[in-house]
């Protein structure tokens, strides 16, 4: 979502970083091109304005221009901005401490995705809080929306209110609460209707329910796709309801980031959640220091670490230790982590949260390599027999072909393959060499595989040392 805007800035600190000193005039032309890259992300201009004047108050001050990295100290400043710019250092959590149930209202226009995310939200809640959670749709005006949040709250595993005919919104509420109080119910989502545009018989509805439920939180839901119309969009909200918060939806489309940077610093409320995906699970807390990070090009490690921990099986790490201990590592070892890449976004949502990494995303799409790599690296592997993938020195060109016609791919793609694993499987032998697990920190390090092997520890390929790093993909199938 913010690609074009990192790239902008990316530009605009390298020249900053190039120079070992700077003059203020450099900071204040540096500040104007800044200025340029948030406009044309379609952030708010009162914003960009406000942005602007405090990085410039700070950058030309005489302890910036006279450090010994006054580049980097600029960059720093301008990442704390960007950070108080969307929120702050942490935002806010829900307020859940309240008598059961607590009550959530879902608040929006129509098609900015409000149903979907009660039911990401309703997900979330059950599995990383271990809330029983009840959903109710108050949506009577867009034909099969209740059915549609009954569907998906058979999809997530969440309790909907039953669906009676004809009922109006109030009396909905009134009875999503009777039955949420019986069924011991920790927290009831209410989905509330939407129209296509802001009209006061849509704010009366939102108002009479909050009147009947006494939301603990509105939290209103804004397609980020819409641009400065978002923020727009939620002036007027904050104006007739209480908000709360905010949940942004489709964070990762090609949006010029603008609603997100501009929302909090104008409606003052913060963003609480970003959607990131159309699956049920795709609704990610939302954390300013580690978006305000990937803009900058700075990586998200955190984020990679979250995905690892939930994509990898505790047993299967284990497992995988050990082998790593013993120098061991077969085909189905690299199986084993190309799935957990793909698990984990891909290889663009990985190579996007790994610092330094945008030069090697971009490149990876300007030569049309893609997550079908994996998948085609998956398919080779799955034609090959237990045997041969336990034992690959057993691999002749006459089970080449065979793989190869198995998994429509080029015999020479087989061997690309086949390299790539020899590489990963002395990179294991050598970790043994060093000690086994406790040699891993000398060979991703300096001087380690990091530079020697591009993509399995570091450098280009940015390797992940707690899955054994990734396998280098530069020269593999670089095809659609």
């Amino acid at each position: 979502m913010f690609d074009t805007l990192s790239d902008r800035l990316g530009s605009v600190f390298d020249k900053l970083r190039g120079r070992g000193a700077l003059k203020e005039q450099d900071v204040r032309d540096a500040m104007r091109e800044v200025r340029i890259a948030l406009l044309e992300a379609d952030v708010a201009l009162p914003v960009v304005r406000r942005f602007i004047d405090e990085v410039t108050e700070q950058a030309v001050g005489q302890s910036v221009l006279k450090s010994v990295t006054p580049g980097q100290q600029v960059v720093k400043i301008v990442n704390d901005a960007l950070v108080e710019m969307l929120g702050g250092a942490e935002t806010p959590g829900l307020d859940l401490a309240a008598t059961p149930p607590v009550v959530i209202m879902m608040v929006g226009l129509q098609g900015s995705g409000k149903t979907t995310s009660t039911a990401k939200l309703a997900k979330l809640l059950k599995e990383k809080q271990g809330k029983k959670v009840m959903m109710a749709s108050l949506d009577v005006n867009r034909p099969a929306a209740q059915e549609q949040l009954r569907v998906l709250g058979e999809q997530v595993d969440v309790a909907t209110l039953p669906i009676i005919a004809g009922q109006a919104p109030v009396d909905i509420a009134t009875r999503a609460l009777q039955s949420a109080k019986l069924q011991a119910v920790d927290v009831l989502l209410l989905d509330t209707a939407g129209r296509l545009h802001v009209d006061q018989a849509l704010m009366d509805e939102m108002r009479a329910v909050a009147s009947i439920s006494v939301p603990k939180e509105t939290l209103l839901v804004v397609d980020s796709l819409t641009g400065q119309d978002a923020v727009n969009v939620a002036q007027s909200f904050a104006g007739q309801v209480d908000l709360t918060g905010v949940i942004l939806t489709r964070m990762d489309g090609d949006a010029r980031g603008g609603a997100a940077l501009s929302m909090r610093a104008v409606t003052g409320k913060p963003i609480k959640f970003a959607g990131t995906g159309e699956k049920l699970d795709a609704l990610e807390v939302f954390q300013p220091s580690r978006v305000a990070g990937r803009i900058l090009g700075m990586g998200d490690i955190v984020s990679i670490v979250e995905k690892a921990a939930q994509a990898i099986e505790q047993e299967e790490a284990e497992r995988m230790a050990e082998r790593m201990a013993k120098g061991q590592f077969d085909l189905n070892d690299l199986r084993t982590q190309l799935r957990q890449m793909q698990s984990m976004g891909g290889l663009g949502a990985l190579a996007g949260m790994m610092p330094g990494m945008k030069k090697a995303k971009a490149a990876m799409a300007q030569s049309g390599m893609d997550d079908r790599v994996l998948l085609r690296m998956d398919a080779i592997i799955g034609s090959m027999t237990p045997k041969e993938r336990a034992r690959p020195e057993l691999l002749n060109a006459k089970r080449k072909i065979r793989i190869a016609n198995g998994s429509g791919t080029q015999v020479q793609d087989v061997n690309k393959l086949l390299k790539m694993h020899q590489e990963m499987e002395r990179a294991m032998k050598q970790i043994k060499k060093m000690g086994g697990l406790k040699g891993l920190g000398a060979l991703f390090g300096k001087g380690g595989l990091g530079a020697a092997m591009p993509g399995l520890g570091g450098g280009a390929g940015g390797g992940l040392p707690g899955l054994g790093g990734p396998p280098d993909l530069s020269n593999f199938l670089n095809k659609k």
